[in-house]
């Protein structure tokens, strides 16, 4: 059943967890040795293969005479800083041992959120698989602050598998997959082989702790999953500290959680306007304004904002809420937080009259705005 799955497949982007690569001692290079051997083979087999790798904080940390994970930033910014090359020339060296080449990508939330640069890396990526060379993705953690962080590689994995239209998102986790309850608490919990969808019932069965080495738990990887499936990609979460456990994988064999992808997966941009571009503000939309939007499919209108929150550019993505403050949708603003001031509650044919120009009619076009799911 997995193989008729994963037929499809021809494109796989394979996160790699820092508990799958390291330990409290720094980088396990005998484990990231056989991941490349792995992708050696699926890259002979004819698949293209995007990494997206953890494990430069833990290889650097100790340096620090840091135990357990750091806890401030400019510790992990430091930590990444002395671990990345190392991260990377373990998978340079492991690769060159085939024949193949790797390419280090380090991204930002910022890089990814900006459309001209979101597809300035897709086609470098693009390019770089069209040329047989294996992208290993991290985050920069040596510039990274809070409002540009992806929040762990989970997530920036799943923005990874829109970027490139990938079929398939691999999660190497240092656990089996998703249980109907936590294993380490209930002895009699059960592996859960497949999720058609990812609803609240199967959110719950999540834990909220990572490990010391890294910053996801089941829930984020959860939430990367549901994210990658919106995109199209089904995903698997699969033991990776099990030998060869991503070739077996591809083999057919029933290992870990499979999410199945969407029926109806969004498209590429408005994938990227739900889960990569950060929001800057909030409209509070009246009742007929909230209607109109989440209930007719119509764009959203200067008539219907009644109340404005935060400050953001023309171009910027915002929240949408009802009147008691509940977010229903996002989407991208064509005009400032300083221009919306100006002329919130007024009549299209008033735009211009009031600011002395005007982008367009519609605040938010429907083409550029996300309802929640």
């Amino acid at each position: 059943m997995r193989t008729i799955l994963l037929a499809h497949v021809k494109r796989v982007v394979v996160k790699i967890g820092s508990g799958v690569i390291s330990d409290d001692n720094g980088l396990d290079l005998e484990k990231i040795a056989r991941i490349c051997d792995d992708v050696h083979q699926l890259r002979q087999r004819g698949f293209e293969v995007v990494l997206v790798s953890s494990g430069s904080i833990a290889a650097g940390k100790g340096d620090l005479g840091i135990i357990g994970r750091p806890q401030t930033i400019p510790l992990k910014q430091a930590a990444g800083a002395i671990g990345q090359s190392r991260l990377m020339r373990a998978f340079k060296d492991s690769l060159h041992q085939y024949g193949r080449q790797a390419a280090q990508i380090l991204l930002t939330r910022d890089d990814l959120a900006n459309r001209r640069r979101y597809l300035n890396a897709r086609n470098t990526l693009m390019t770089l698989l069209e040329y047989n060379v294996v992208p290993i993705i991290n985050e920069n953690d040596t510039v990274v602050v809070d409002e540009l962080r992806f929040g762990d590689n989970d997530n920036l994995s799943s923005m990874v598998t829109n970027l490139v239209e990938a079929q398939l998102l691999v999660i190497l986790s240092d656990v089996d997959g998703l249980y109907d309850r936590d294993p380490r608490h209930h002895a009699d919990a059960t592996l859960i082989s497949e999720v058609e969808r990812i609803t609240p019932d199967i959110e719950r069965m999540a834990g909220d702790e990572g490990s010391s080495l890294g910053t996801g738990g089941m829930t984020t990887k959860l939430k990367a999953a549901k994210r990658a499936t919106l995109s199209g990609a089904g995903t698997a979460i699969i033991n990776g500290k099990s030998p060869h456990s991503l070739l077996h994988l591809f083999d057919g064999h029933e290992l870990g959680t499979y999410f199945l992808p969407a029926r109806d997966p969004m498209a590429a941009r408005k994938h990227w306007i739900a889960f990569t571009k950060k929001p800057r503000g909030k409209l509070f939309l009246d009742d007929g304004a909230f209607k109109a939007v989440a209930e007719k499919g119509k764009s959203l209108l200067p008539s219907g904002i009644s109340r404005i929150e935060g400050g953001f550019e023309r171009g910027d993505a915002v929240r949408l809420c009802n009147l008691e403050g509940h977010e229903f949708a996002k989407g991208v603003t064509n005009y400032s937080s300083s221009e919306l001031t100006l002329i919130r509650g007024k009549k299209t044919r008033d735009i211009a009259p009031t600011l002395g120009y005007k982008y367009g009619d519609e605040i938010v076009h429907r083409d550029n705005l996300v309802l929640q799911t």
